[in-house]
């Protein structure tokens, strides 16, 4: 096993081969396409557009490195049963989990809403975890996966920044992971909340982890490379 450190904050973060997975989260056609459930709730969809070019190297990167990736995408079963009704009846009355959307129906499996954007689709081989709730490790098979893999950290993607990363992250806390958010390949909705999002993650010493953008880990990624070539 090798490492290498990436420039972070608070402090530098040692990426160790065969130890770190990258998880991308949610980044589903029902949150980030036009016309979809993220913008019949009044969202701008831009803003989580913006992610895609940074997280599309940064998968690059990872597969190059040998880095095993994850994806996850939150959704249901066609009959709801795994939808507890305080989550389904949030949001606005008109356009609710299950109703006919421009995608299919909204975040039910198997709808072409449901699946990743063509851009970060997976590749054979990749992990997908489709999940019921916000975090990744809620009644899903996550856990396993990792510690079937070996992992002790991960490099943590996706949207959005305040909801299912930051669950997720806070969940991966909880079981030991070491957890690095990478700042521009995750988004929001909502400016501030990215900001303070991030800010939250590695306040008081990285009290759920540390931060660092693309272009660090990337590098760090391909240091590895070539450690491992």
């Amino acid at each position: 096993m090798t490492s290498t450190a990436v420039p972070a904050e608070p402090s530098a973060f040692s990426l160790a081969s065969g130890r770190t997975a990258l998880i991308v989260i949610d980044m589903q056609r029902d949150f980030l396409l036009p016309g979809g459930f993220g913008e019949s709730l009044g969202n701008d969809v831009g803003r989580l557009l913006e992610v895609v070019p940074t997280l599309a190297a940064l998968i690059a990167a990872a597969r190059e490195a040998g880095i095993l990736v994850i994806h996850t995408r939150e959704g249901h079963e066609p009959d709801l049963s795994d939808c507890p009704p305080t989550k389904l009846n949030r949001g606005a009355p008109s356009k609710r989990i299950g109703d006919p959307g421009k995608y299919g129906r909204i975040l039910i499996r198997g709808e072409y809403g449901h699946d990743i954007v063509d851009e970060l689709a997976p590749i054979e081989g990749e992990v997908v975890i489709d999940k019921p709730g916000k975090g990744a490790f809620y009644a899903t098979e996550l856990q396993d996966v990792l510690t079937g893999a070996g992992i002790t950290q991960l490099l943590v993607t996706g949207v959005t920044t305040e909801v299912c990363v930051h669950t997720t992250t806070r969940e991966a806390n909880d079981r030991g992971y070491e957890c690095l958010v990478v700042s521009d390949c995750v988004g929001s909705y909502f400016p501030d909340f990215q900001r303070v999002g991030l800010e939250m993650i590695k306040a008081q010493g990285g009290i759920f982890g540390w931060v660092a953008d693309s272009a660090a880990v990337i590098g760090a990624l391909r240091q590895l490379t070539t450690d491992a070539s």
